[in-house]
């Protein structure tokens, strides 16, 4: 077992018996992020844009008082042209270090997942970064590619790494 792949098994281990995922979509693909992270939903709203910042920073909002960066994932991870329209969606996640919100297709529902349910991910050769991955849940016929988003969106090509606490 590689190390990703450990240090996700020990992740889930030390949930117990059960771990809740939000559902969501990008492209064709549905992934999972735990529950826990997330602050709140909304409907995508103009944001205000930042210059010089990587193209998948699609700006930021003021949510309540808190200046929140707004991330693009289908961006970020290289699925084609965005469109914005009455499904997608803009989920805010309560981070460590920080608030950011994070723009996907559609939401589907929140998933309970055993650790049985949650296989490893498979082992990539270096040049696909997998270290966010906590593996692939399934449910019947679904498939979750679920994600460490503390992880991910502390990542150093993020430029989130060093804000400070919300």
């Amino acid at each position: 077992m590689n190390a990703v792949a450990h240090n996700a098994q020990s992740v889930i281990n030390a949930a117990g018996s059960t771990l809740e995922f939000l559902s969501f979509t990008l492209g064709k693909e549905e992934y999972g992020i735990s529950i826990q992270k997330v602050q709140e939903l909304r409907g995508y709203d103009t944001v205000t844009r930042i210059a010089n910042a990587p193209e998948f920073i699609k700006g930021v909002v003021n949510l309540r008082g808190i200046i929140v960066p707004i991330i693009d994932m289908r961006i970020k991870f290289k699925l084609g042209t965005p469109s914005y329209d009455q499904f997608t969606v803009v989920v805010i996640l309560h981070l460590e270090n920080h608030v950011v919100g994070m723009v996907v297709d559609s939401v589907s529902d929140v998933i309970t997942l055993t650790p049985e349910q949650i296989k490893p991910p498979p082992e990539m050769n270096s040049a696909l970064a997998t270290d966010y991955l906590l593996g692939l849940g399934t449910v019947d016929e679904r498939m979750l590619i679920l994600i460490d988003i503390e992880k991910l969106m502390s990542g150093a090509d993020m430029g989130l790494a060093e804000r400070s606490p919300a």
